[in-house]
């Protein structure tokens, strides 16, 4: 085969060594290899890139392993071509393996132009990347909180969640600490309730009226200083995340939050995971097939065996398939309109996808194009196919018994 690269490098990376395989290619059109374990501190890592670098390397390709790949990445970035090659690309003949040969296997490949570097974002995205995920992770654990503190509530007796729609609102709280400073009378703790929740006061005496414990007392008071401690922790990476936008994430981060369902921090995630550049993906199938928010294609002996939706970055498709919930529930637009017409037939939960991929198909070509987000309306896909709605319905009032007879509407002059 056609060797692309005269010398090439490849490493099988684990947690505390790297071992490099290097690839020359000599004047007879031969190959020649020269392997070497080095350790993952970061003197030794700088050792690997000296030896690469004077054995004359120009790519390198390496396995992505976990995090272990990151800091090999960030020491030779930028002096070589580095490729970070998925695991299911480069599978090794099974009864041969070892890290000396998969090394050798992944610098073999690389030279033969047969391996397809992953998508690896520059480093301010990848910065941002991690201060998004942070703070989704930190939100979920604070939801978990707050569904121990119901427990907690429902184990005393207290059934604040059936008439208060958040338990952890400002009322809320006022009532879980008068709780656990000692206050029982139920009466009492309904005249905590503020605003519109003070219509309901009769039923908050009702609820309120509970077997509180110094047991459930310990307890509340350590899950809420644990949720107020998180809650910081989200508002710190919040401002941190609004720092270190840059200009054009910022102007990318207000024209997204003006499609159905996605806000600020919701606009903020989305572009850490895909960018703002668009240029890494030649088309928004491509982005969609990256972004695991398309079926899947399956197919042997010319039949369709599976269409499931591919992996893909979950980061992504978690983000896209709440935004996706939320634009649903909006009134008079596009995405909510194309959510009841699929999920009648196909199912919330598909319906959800196609909804979301549709999401991630709009902001490709606004990113793309640097345009503003256009409403279609909730009646687009009606008047798109008005014929063919038009003889569904009559279809149908005649299956019910009616006889239908269609007059034009007059338009006014």
């Amino acid at each position: 085969m056609e060797m692309l690269y005269a010398c090439c490098a490849g490493l099988d990376v684990h947690k505390e060594t790297v071992v490099a395989c290097v690839r020359v290619r000599d004047g007879k059109g031969k190959a020649r290899q020269e392997t070497r374990t080095f350790g993952t501190m970061t003197s030794q890592l700088l050792e690997l890139g000296d030896w690469l670098a004077e054995a004359g390397v120009t790519h390198v390709a390496m396995e992505s392993t976990g995090v272990y790949w990151k800091p090999i990445w960030n020491l030779l970035e930028g002096q070589f071509e580095l490729l970070l090659v998925n695991a299911r690309h480069i599978k090794q003949v099974p009864g041969r393996k070892t890290d000396v040969k998969d090394a050798e296997w992944i610098a073999q490949l690389l030279q033969h132009g047969l391996l397809r570097g992953s998508l690896v974002p520059p480093t301010p995205q990848r910065e941002l990347r991690e201060l998004t995920r942070q703070r989704r992770q930190l939100v979920q654990t604070k939801a978990t909180v707050a569904n121990r503190i119901q427990k907690v509530l429902e184990d005393a007796n207290i059934k604040l969640a059936s008439v208060a729609t958040d338990v952890l609102g400002v009322s809320g709280r006022d009532m879980l600490r008068a709780l656990i400073a000692g206050q029982t009378d139920a009466v009492g703790l309904a005249e905590l309730a503020r605003r519109k929740l003070r219509a309901k006061i009769p039923q908050l005496r009702l609820a309120l009226h509970g077997r509180v414990t110094e047991h459930h007392r310990f307890l509340l008071q350590l899950l809420l200083d644990e949720l107020t401690h998180l809650e910081a922790l989200i508002e710190r990476l919040t401002a941190r995340i609004e720092a270190v936008l840059s200009a054009p994430f910022q102007e990318a981060v207000k024209r997204l939050a003006t499609i159905p369902g996605i806000d600020v921090r919701a606009a903020e995630n989305l572009l850490a995971e895909i960018g703002a550049d668009m240029q890494p993906f030649p088309s928004a199938g491509h982005l969609a097939s990256w972004a695991g928010m398309c079926s899947g294609n399956q197919e042997s002996a010319g039949k369709r065996q599976s269409g499931r939706t591919t992996k893909g970055n979950r980061w992504l498709r978690a983000t896209l398939v709440q935004v996706a919930w939320a634009a649903s529930h909006t009134k008079n637009t596009y995405l909510a309109a194309q959510y009841r017409r699929l999920a009648g037939r196909r199912g919330k939960k598909r319906a959800l996808i196609a909804v979301g991929h549709t999401i991630l198909v709009i902001i490709y070509h606004m990113l793309k194009e640097q345009t503003t987000y256009r409403e279609l309306g909730a009646d687009y896909l009606d008047q798109l196919q008005s014929q063919r709605l038009t003889k569904s319905l009559v279809r149908r009032l005649e299956r019910l018994g009616h006889e239908v007879t269609l007059k034009p509407k007059e338009v006014a002059a």
